[in-house]
This record gives structure tokens, sequence and C-alpha cells, in this order.
């Protein structure tokens, strides 16, 4: 079989995620040309998934640790309503673009702490309590009722765009999507050029042989925890951003999403695998899967379905890359 070219194989697991992208563009392009392609709705998918693709970079920092991050959404809508409500009580604008990634810092630092302090089995179990209390408390803070009425400076980075004179409004470059390039940019400098990036696949890989090494496992998994969290309330900030407000109901659910973004761009279960650019790469099939059944006017139920058929494919592509990985 052809896959039995190393080459070949080599090149698939680097930049088959990417073919697939421009393959499910080409096909929506065919099928919708005058609406997929247009200027305008490109930059609605860009704008729309910004949110998703910053949880699923912290996502994936956790996930190479063979971990799993279950809290992301309900820590995404704490800070949301969180800084809403900083802001419509008149806090100054530069504190409130600091309240979104501040909660998630702390929650993050919760998950990190009671993961390793009271040495829970597996992070699900933590994470999935902080989930609930992070809800709970999105609940509680807003009497379950929307806030809106931010400032213009903190809408301004979920809502902004940049036409450069080439896109007609409402299309062009969103701010969002500069905010989710220059994280993934100095996320993939973290984890490939410092040591502690280093140890976060090692941990992955084989936290045993880890410890063996004298690498420090638990502030490592702390680390990575505050890091999703600090991804997570930053993913708050834009989307109340985008929005103009925070709704204690936003994010439920997402956190499966990025989950599947993480594993469809190429990441592993089993830890100590995967790139950022496949994160992203990720999201965007998500993205655009999405869009095209939208404009293409396929039921909400349906996409549901179909969705969950990829997440299924993309983790049995992964087992299946794991068994050949073993084998060899």
């Amino acid at each position: 079989m052809m896959f039995h070219n190393p080459r070949l194989a080599k090149f698939l697991d680097t930049y088959g995620i990417i073919i697939v992208v421009v393959v499910m563009m080409a096909i929506l392009a065919a099928i919708k040309p005058g609406v997929f392609l247009s200027a305008e709705n490109l930059t609605n998918i860009l704008k729309q998934n910004a949110s998703l693709a910053l949880l699923a970079l912290g996502m994936f920092v956790v996930i190479v640790t063979a971990g799993i991050d279950l809290s992301v959404g309900s820590t995404m809508a704490l800070a949301m309503v969180t800084l809403a409500i900083a802001s419509k009580a008149g806090v100054p604008w530069p504190l409130v673009l600091l309240i979104g990634p501040a909660i998630g810092i702390a929650m993050g630092l919760i998950n990190g702490l009671g993961l390793t302090l009271l040495r829970l089995p597996h992070p699900f179990i933590m994470t999935l309590g902080t989930l609930n209390i992070a809800r709970g408390l999105t609940y509680l803070v807003t009497n379950g009722a929307p806030v809106s009425g931010l400032q213009p400076e903190v809408r301004y980075l979920g809502q902004a765009y940049y036409d450069l004179g080439i896109f007609a409004p409402p299309a062009g470059i969103p701010a969002s999507l500069i905010v989710v390039l220059v994280c993934a940019i100095a996320l993939w400098w973290f984890l490939a050029k410092t040591s502690t990036g280093r140890h976060i696949f090692a941990i992955g890989g084989n936290p045993h042989a880890a410890r063996v090494s004298g690498i420090n496992v638990d502030a490592v998994l702390v680390l990575v925890y505050v890091l999703c969290g600090f991804f997570a309330g930053l993913a708050g900030l834009l989307l109340a951003g985008r929005t103009d407000s925070g709704f204690p109901n936003a994010g439920i659910g997402i956190e499966l999403d990025a989950i599947a973004a993480v594993i469809i761009g190429g990441a592993s279960f089993f830890g100590g695998r995967g790139t950022v650019l496949g994160v992203l790469a990720g999201v965007l099939i998500m993205g655009i899967l999405r869009n095209g059944l939208n404009i293409n006017n396929v039921s909400a139920f349906w996409q549901m379905i179909l969705i969950g058929l990829v997440i299924i494919i993309a983790v049995y592509i992964d087992v299946l890359r794991r068994r050949a990985a073993l084998r060899s």
C-alpha cells in the first residue's frame, strides 16, 4: 500500500491536515462560489472561531501532557460576565481587559494545584468539578441574566477589523485574528524553543521517565493548566467584545469543540504529540464545516450528527496512528 512509503507517510502526517482544509474550501467554493468565497463570509469564519482557536491552543498544551480540561467553556463564560460587569460599572478599560485573562489564570491555577496536590487519578475529575464551579459562579454573579453595554475599548478586539484598503466593509482582517496569530506564534516558540516546552512533550510521552530524568512534573502540569486557563480567559474577552455582552450560557459544550479541533489537528489523546499549526488547521476545519453546512441550509440537528462523526473519525485515526507507531 502507498502508506508504506515512509516519505509519503511523513508528508501526509505533517501536511495532510492543511490539504484537508484546502480540499474543503475548494468543494464549498464549487458548491456556493458567490457565497463561501466572499470576503464577508471568510471574515465571519475567522471572527466567529477566534475564541474557539484560543480555547483549542490552551487545550492543546493540556492534551500534549495526556491530560484534559473540561472547564474551559465555563471559565470563558465566567471571564466574560466578570469583565462585562466591571465594564458596565465603569472600571477603567485597561483594567477590564486584564480581568478576563486573570480569571482564566486563577481557574487554571486551581485546576493545576488541585490535580497535583490532591493526587487525583485523572484531570477529568478535577476539571469536571471546576466546570460546574465556574458555571455556578457565572450564574450567581449575573442571576442568570446577560450583562450588556461594554466600553468601546473592551469591544475593540472582538469587533474591529483592518480592511487595508482591499475589502469593503464589513469584511477585512479581524483584530481577533491578529490576537490568535500572536498567541499561536508565542505558544509555538515556547513549546519548540524552551526547555519547559520540551518538558511538556516529555511528560506526555512518558511521565515516569520524565520524573526519573529530573523534570519537576507537578510544576510543569500546574503551568500547563494555568496556560490553558489564560487562553480561556482571553477567549472570553474576545467573545464578550464580539457580542458586546457577557452572557452566562456562553461556552456550554465548547470544550468538546476545542478537544475535537486539537485531535482533528493531529494531536494525540495519548499525549506527547501535536503541533500548533495542526491545532489552527483543526479549528479551521470545524469552522469551515459549520459555515458550509449553514450556507447550504443544513439543519442544526444534522450538523450535530455530522460533527460528531468527524470527531469519532479523528479519534479513530489517532488510535490507528498510535498502533502503527507502536508496531514500528
